[in-house]
């Protein structure tokens, strides 16, 4: 029998909306509902505190979320480390968007959007050091 907060679909992948709590917690650490419904009001889009809440209850049941249920205010964290989840996102998208290859990504996303002199020294350092391995 599954543990209650272990993912019950490894491959399943959060929504938008899922993704959008995620991103509030990996930002801030644990926290409580309110607290994620707040900064989705303030920086993201309106959204209705009760809709949260149960979106947050969801995303226990799927595994996205763990949550401390010792004090009256329940505490939620997100479950996998950020880095894990946007490397298995990523994955995904060169894979079914890009027939699997991360060069034709970076052409895309090189194409795309204007890198800040800053952003584009970022990225020739690491080139240079994929090149050195």
């Amino acid at each position: 029998m599954k543990d209650k907060n272990q993912q019950k679909d490894t491959n399943q992948e959060p929504t938008r909306s899922e993704l959008e709590i995620l991103q509030v917690l990996w930002e801030f650490g644990p926290s409580t509902a309110r607290f994620v419904n707040d900064h989705l009001n303030q920086h993201t889009r309106q959204v209705i505190y009760m809709s949260t809440l149960k979106l947050m209850q969801i995303m226990v049941e799927k595994g996205f979320l763990k949550k401390d249920e010792s004090q009256m205010k329940h505490i939620y964290w997100a479950a996998q480390e950020e880095s894990k989840t946007k490397s298995l996102l990523l994955d995904r998208v060169v894979d079914t968007i890009f027939n699997g290859s991360a060069s034709n990504l970076m052409m895309q996303l090189l194409g795309n959007k204007k890198m800040s002199d800053q952003e584009m020294e970022a990225f020739r350092e690491l080139i240079k050091k994929i090149d050195e391995k």
